[in-house]
């Protein structure tokens, strides 16, 4: 069955160019390939600002590139095992990893190797990291079923709060707003306010584990990705945080568990478009409003 799928697959690529147009080339058309910034796997990726990013590997390491010439500028090195989460906020000079080690650490962009701040206190790994868009406060999660709320300056944990079988699998903070987005391997999405890290909103369970989630520029939409298997599960789900606070769309297509979302750079040459990558081996550009593949 697997072989009859596959051979549906199309074997070109679609390249998205973030100024504003999207293109297609055939095999010929690879991406440019950069030097390796880590020994081993790669487990995460983010945005640090315009020109860099950041990224976590199984080689327990954490690493800031230049997103033009692809060259690794900067190696932090702490973690003893390996780096699941990285993420910072935009313009920040301040990154933050989460690890197997059941650490989070906070690393200077022009300081040190070594960290700049510990956040000790989960009981298993850490598997969700969202930092506030002034980088003050930091919200972690973990298969231990808890959310802490972090001081990014002393390393004081403001609050820490359990439910149960929330094994949490991703965060992301509402841009302008105090509230983080969490998905969980309970097939929940939840709406956390940061003040209190109280439960704000529980979206409708869906019938997989929710795997990743990302929020809209405009703080108006989030996404959740599901797992799946054999074309069964595996969609992006697009959901409504401010009026209905209900589903709005889903996108289907993946044949594997959808293991990442993301909302895509729009501006007035390009309609807001979603990506998202699956355990299929394809990454698949969707246009927000009609859940079409581009």
């Amino acid at each position: 069955t697997m072989g009859k799928l596959q051979s549906k697959i199309s074997f070109h690529t679609t390249k998205y160019r973030a100024e504003g147009s999207v293109g297609q080339t055939g095999p010929a058309g690879a991406s440019r390939q950069h030097s390796p910034a880590h020994s081993d796997a790669v487990t995460s990726v983010a945005a640090l600002k315009p020109d860099l990013c950041v990224s976590g590997g199984r080689d327990k390491s954490v690493a800031v590139s230049s997103w033009r010439s692809g060259a690794a500028l900067r190696r932090f090195t702490g973690h003893k095992r390996e780096v699941t989460k990285v993420t910072s906020a935009l313009d920040s000079n301040r990154v933050f990893s989460a690890s197997r080690d059941k650490t989070v650490m906070m690393w200077e962009l022009h300081g040190t190797s070594g960290p700049s701040q510990h956040f000790p206190g989960h009981d298993l790994v850490v598997t969700g990291l969202a930092v506030s868009p002034d980088a003050s406060q930091l919200c972690t999660g973990s298969r231990d079923n808890t959310v802490c709320k972090w001081d990014t300056e002393t390393g004081e944990c403001l609050g820490r709060a359990a439910i149960s079988r929330n094994l949490v699998t991703h965060l992301c903070w509402v841009p302008g707003e105090p509230y983080v987005i969490q998905t969980s391997e309970d097939k929940t999405t939840r709406v956390w306010d940061s003040r209190e890290l109280q439960v704000a909103h529980t979206f409708p369970a869906k019938q997989h584990i929710q795997t990743c989630c990302d929020v809209s520029q405009d703080g108006r939409y989030c996404l959740s990705s599901s797992s799946g298997s054999a074309g069964h599960g595996a969609e992006a789900t697009l959901w409504d945080l401010r009026q209905t606070r209900g589903r709005v769309c889903e996108y289907k297509g993946h044949f594997q568990t959808t293991t990442s979302c993301v909302f895509l750079p729009w501006g007035p040459t390009l309609a807001p478009s979603i990506a998202t990558s699956s355990s299929d081996s394809t990454v698949k550009v969707w246009d927000q409003g009609t859940a079409g593949r581009g």
